[in-house]
């Protein structure tokens, strides 16, 4: 029997997609994507962001350890005599409280292979020979995962977290005005050969402020491939004090160690921070630096640098008793300013 061609059984017809239908599919796909793609990176950044919790709430546990057996918190940064160059300024030592708090994040091997007796800096900021290798170690507890989690300076270990100084006020000192971004006498609980004492925390270590984070700089090769963005870079003035005139004029950047650049450097581009600007600011953090001074005091560097991250609005912050808290960008500028002092009062 002869089939004509044209006729079909429905069994031999093949199931099949028409464009209008791709199309659908395509589309809901694509729908189905756009909407599950902010919950998944919303739910790595909340892993993210409780990492850096545990990093923070573990740097305050070992400051807890710190002063249980030292009876003070550690200094901020360190300022001293080098009796084998007379001619190094003080200020080279420069070891911050991260350094000084190694042996209490179970980081004992990290912490015996510095040598503190030696000034972190000799002649020209060039490196102590046995603290070269030490100090360029990348250290875990003091990246946060929401950054880039790699050193930023060929030298040196970064760090996301920084202790707090104060205010930014800096401290009368023999009845002289503040000296603003001073890290060498201040309202908060470190500062340049800090020893301060839980008795003396006025308000109570629960509302004091003892660390925060900020973001790591950007490495760039020049200014011409800078992008003088505030979250990454901040200027620089040749003076100290610090003022706002001063800062907002300058049109220089410090961009040859980037913020955060070492955790060993007890200073404000790296292992110190304070509340003379809120979280997350859009104005520049500035740095100044003395010049021109006695050892005791020379290349003392001062600065106005605000706690940042990349957690949607806002950062971690740990306080004296050690507990950790969120605090929004939206803080109120005075509450801010009273979580990093130790007293309501000033000094």
């Amino acid at each position: 029997m002869k089939i004509d061609p044209r006729r079909r059984d429905s069994r031999d017809l093949r199931a099949g997609f028409t464009l209008v239908e791709l199309l659908v599919v395509i589309a809901i796909v694509g729908l189905l994507v756009a909407l599950l793609l902010p919950a998944v990176q919303s739910a790595r950044e909340s892993s993210r962001r409780t990492s850096c919790v545990n990093n923070l709430r573990q740097i305050a546990l070992a400051t807890q350890n710190y002063v249980a057996s030292q009876g003070v918190f550690p200094p901020g940064s360190v300022a001293q005599e080098y009796p084998d160059s007379a001619s190094t300024p003080w200020t080279f030592f420069r070891w911050s409280a991260l350094a000084h708090l190694l042996p209490y994040l179970d980081n004992g091997p990290a912490y015996q292979a510095l040598d503190l007796s030696q000034p972190l800096y000799l002649a020209n900021f060039e490196l102590s020979p046995d603290n070269i290798e030490p100090v360029s170690v990348a250290i875990n507890e003091f990246l946060c995962p929401s950054d880039l989690g790699r050193p930023v300076s060929e030298r040196f270990g970064p760090t996301n977290y920084a202790v707090c100084t104060g205010s930014g006020l800096g401290a009368p000192i023999e009845g002289s005005p503040p000296l603003e971004g001073s890290p060498l006498v201040t309202d908060g609980l470190f500062h340049v050969n800090s020893r301060v004492r839980p008795g003396q925390v006025v308000d109570g270590l629960s509302k004091t402020v003892l660390a925060s984070e900020s973001l790591l700089g950007q490495p760039t090769r020049g200014q011409e491939a800078a992008s003088h963005d505030a979250r990454y870079e901040y200027k620089f003035i040749s003076q100290a004090p610090l003022s706002d005139s001063a800062c907002a004029a300058s049109n220089s950047w410090n961009l040859e160690d980037p913020r955060g650049f070492s955790w060993a450097n007890g200073e404000y581009r790296a292992a110190l921070y304070n509340h003379h600007a809120t979280p997350n600011s859009a104005e520049h953090d500035c740095i100044g630096v003395i010049l021109g001074a006695d050892l005791d005091a020379l290349f003392t560097p001062f600065g106005w640098r605000a706690a940042r991250s990349l957690h949607p609005g806002g950062v971690n912050t740990a306080m004296a008793d050690g507990a950790v808290r969120f605090t929004p960008d939206a803080v109120e500028p005075s509450v801010w300013t009273e979580m990093a002092t130790r007293t309501s009062q000033g000094y």
